[in-house]
């Protein structure tokens, strides 16, 4: 059996003193895949946000446990440093900074080794080939004037060049075409083949999920995980949407 990963215990999280999250439990083990469905507004964002330490998200109660250490309190890059990743809905762009120097940056920051230059390049560029994304964007500002596809493509291969212990992908497939979601679902499989890390998936939307082995669904419905289970449960969304569980 893998060991636990993510142990949240509890937690209710809060924006402008309005509680959003209500007493949530979730165990993550170490190699493992977990959906987060639910209707919009239900709250999934606000978790993939409070688990990553933004300051806007009040954590009134509860404990954030990962991989041995209590980052309840922790600040943004120590989660990040201790191996946690989240993808954004809608990524910002940031003038000045290139996609290269960034990824660079963050490679070291987080392994605390010096990369050479050219040896990064080269990872950078098989990554990028198989994300079907060419090459040259690696010297364009960071998202800077991106289609949206690009930028949730920039995402995964951060993703994959960066290889955190838990991935939590934040409505990753939301706006983008049959071929970017296929392009997206394969550079989740290359990061679990690569670093054998966990994924949170937030998602309302299926078609991310076709061809990823889910090992367990949380369906989330205002505020609450109101449910919980195996694969099965995609389907049942599928076929019947969340309203059963919204009169829960």
């Amino acid at each position: 059996m893998a060991d636990l990963l993510l142990e949240v215990k509890n937690l209710t999280v809060k924006v402008e003193d309005k509680a959003i999250l209500h007493k949530i439990n979730l165990h993550i083990a170490e190699g493992e895949t977990h959906v987060l469905m639910g209707p919009n507004g239900a709250g999934k964002s606000t978790l993939g946000y409070a688990l990553m330490g933004n300051p806007r998200y009040e954590l009134a109660e509860g404990r954030i446990l990962f991989d041995g250490q209590d980052l309840t309190h922790a600040s943004v890059d120590k989660r990040a440093k201790a191996g946690l990743f989240l993808s954004f809905q809608n990524p910002l762009e940031v003038p000045g900074l290139s996609l290269n120097s960034f990824l660079k940056a963050a490679k070291e920051q987080l392994t605390g080794q010096r990369l050479k230059p050219w040896s990064f390049r080269k990872e950078l560029k098989e990554t990028m080939t198989s994300l079907r994304m060419d090459e040259h964007y690696g010297t364009r500002d960071l998202n800077v004037g991106f289609s949206g596809g690009e930028k949730k493509k920039t995402e995964i291969l951060q993703l994959v060049t960066l290889q955190p212990k838990l991935a939590i992908l934040d409505e990753t497939d939301s706006g983008l075409d049959v071929d970017a979601v296929k392009t997206v679902s394969e550079g989740i499989k290359a990061f679990q083949e690569r670093s054998k890390g966990a994924l949170l998936i937030i998602t309302h939307n299926t078609r991310i999920l076709e061809s990823l082995k889910v090992d367990k669904v949380h369906i989330l419905v205002q505020g609450k995980i109101v449910k919980e289970g195996g694969a099965e449960l995609i389907t049942a969304i599928n076929e019947h949407g969340f309203e059963e569980y919204s009169n829960d």
